[in-house]
């Protein structure tokens, strides 16, 4: 994975969620939150797991939703913060937080209901064998998102810590099929780039995503779009 040494940092983990998803950064957390629950809900006693689940925002979300939920992460700074957010909502004991390599899941076969991987796709060294891991121990669905190749991301995507794979619909639906997935529905989402929304207050992020959200749904638009959202089932 890139950039494992940064993101495992404990100063990082600490400052991971005031530095992403404040300020303007809030519409990002409330879009991407969205989109996992469109594809997945209902969750009510379903089990998940998902994989690079940091700071656990969205595990402590599904959690609250009624989900048989397990986080998994390769860094033990980052599963603290998630811990503590699951105290902090009176969660602890009914979730559950493992320390792991998503390319070896600890996981049997079939073990999971649906697996979802948020903000990691991009990361990841060999992502048919990522997809397939997943596929391993999901019964029925996988949901993620990828990076888009044509957005203003490629711009500056060099200069980021972490770096990026950045990806096109035709090489995320050659992975599907690689892989024995079946694309059940894929949304395309922010024109403009994560950046200057966590640069900015929320008060000016937020008719700047009005005109995004407006002029986007297209499929014009829609190649130029920063994220895919990724929804499929397993054949």
């Amino acid at each position: 994975m890139k950039g494992q040494e940064w993101y495992q940092a404990d100063d990082v983990a600490e400052e991971y969620d005031d530095k992403r998803f404040s300020k303007g950064g809030k519409l990002i957390d409330r879009r991407e939150k969205s989109a996992v629950l469109e594809a997945i809900m209902p969750v009510e006693d379903r089990r998940i797991l998902e994989i690079a689940c940091g700071t656990g925002r969205f595990t402590v979300m599904l959690a609250e939703q009624g989900a048989d939920v397990v986080g998994l992460d390769i860094s033990a700074a980052m599963l603290q913060q998630g811990r503590t957010k699951a105290q902090q909502a009176h969660l602890d004991g009914t979730l559950e937080f493992l320390r792991g390599d998503a390319g070896r899941l600890p996981f049997p076969d079939d073990h999971f209901d649906t697996v979802i991987a948020m903000r990691f796709f991009h990361l990841a060294d060999d992502p048919e064998a990522f997809l397939r891991e997943m596929r391993r121990v999901s019964s029925e669905q996988i949901v993620f998102d990828t990076f888009n190749r044509f957005s203003a991301r490629s711009v500056y995507n060099w200069a980021l810590p972490m770096g990026s794979r950045l990806y096109s619909k035709s090489e995320v639906s050659e992975l599907l099929a690689k892989t024995n997935l079946t694309l059940v529905d894929a949304k395309d989402d922010f024109l403009v780039p994560y950046g200057l929304y966590r640069s900015i207050p929320n008060g000016l992020a937020t008719p700047i995503r009005t005109l995004d959200t407006a002029i986007g749904g297209r499929p014009v638009t829609d190649h130029f779009a920063s994220v895919s959202y990724w929804n499929t089932r397993l054949r």
